[in-house]
């Protein structure tokens, strides 16, 4: 496999900060993951500043409408805005999610589990192969925060996501916070799921707070990242090495320095790490 570049640590661009980004260009932002929905778009203010902090950022897309798992036929339109943002960003890579979105055309905006069988394997290789060779760059599968589980499943998650990795010659956008929420709502032990992901495969990891309702957790992306979770990281760090690492925040967005100050915190854990494992 080609070995993906580091790109140190990151956060999801979102349109409350653009005029900060380009007012103060933080040095410890290493790198911007757009959300690439936004911007598929003929011009305007959204390609007005995705080409303004490009110039000055590493860029990463990150999508939400593929349906990778999905029973319809891929959408071709879709796919092809995507590769023509890919021209204009020029990412190192793009991702999606391992799951479906909706049904006969129609988009119900979240992101559903897939059944974990032989047969959902070979279905959702087959389109990430289709859509990396359309696109022309190494694709990522995000594994999601998941509520619910299907009595035809025959396997557990972490070994489908790794099977279609693998079946599709793709890497996986592993997000350690989906690993603890969808850990804590089906009872699993999150190690485990670290420990069987190949290590060759994982090119990027998300960070992210969620809301906790007491007898399960929902992944809102509207918290900072809890303690439970940074352990998570640390032992993410550990086993997989200098994976690239953003925070993802979209709802109850705060400034843009209190970002700063968390994503310091994600390096304050890694860094240490690394440079024991370099030693």
């Amino acid at each position: 496999m080609k070995q993906l570049p580091y790109l140190g640590f990151g956060l999801g661009l979102r349109t409350a900060h653009y005029e900060t980004v380009l007012a103060e260009l933080p040095a410890n932002v290493d790198w911007f993951e757009i959300l690439s929905e936004n911007y598929l778009v003929a011009g305007g203010k959204p390609l007005y500043y995705l080409d303004a902090i490009r110039e000055r950022y590493p860029m990463i897309m990150h999508g939400v409408s593929m349906s990778i798992g999905g029973s319809d036929p891929l959408n071709w339109e879709y796919l092809a805005q995507l590769k023509k943002l890919a021209e204009r960003v020029q990412p190192a890579w793009f991702s999606d999610h391992l799951c479906w979105t909706g049904l006969d055309g129609k988009n119900i905006h979240d992101l559903l589990p897939l059944p974990y069988t032989e047969e959902a394997i070979e279905h959702v290789a087959g389109r990430v192969r289709q859509v990396q060779d359309f696109i022309e760059r190494p694709m990522l599968i995000e594994n999601v925060s998941s509520y619910l589980t299907y009595q035809d499943s025959a396997m557990t998650e972490w070994e489908f996501i790794a099977a279609v990795a693998e079946r599709a010659d793709c890497y996986i956008l592993l997000d350690i916070n989906n690993i603890y929420v969808s850990a804590f709502n089906h009872e699993f032990d999150p190690h485990e799921y670290l420990d069987f992901i190949p290590v060759e495969r994982v090119g990027q990891f998300h960070l992210a707070g969620h809301t906790n309702y007491g007898d399960y957790i929902i992944d809102s992306h509207d918290h900072p990242v809890i303690d439970p979770v940074w352990d998570l990281f640390a032992d993410a760090v550990r086993r997989f090495g200098p994976v690239s690492t953003m925070i993802e925040r979209d709802d109850d967005i705060p400034p843009l320095n209190v970002l700063l100050q968390e994503l310091d915190h994600a390096r304050g854990i890694a860094q240490p790490i690394l440079e024991e494992m370099a030693a």
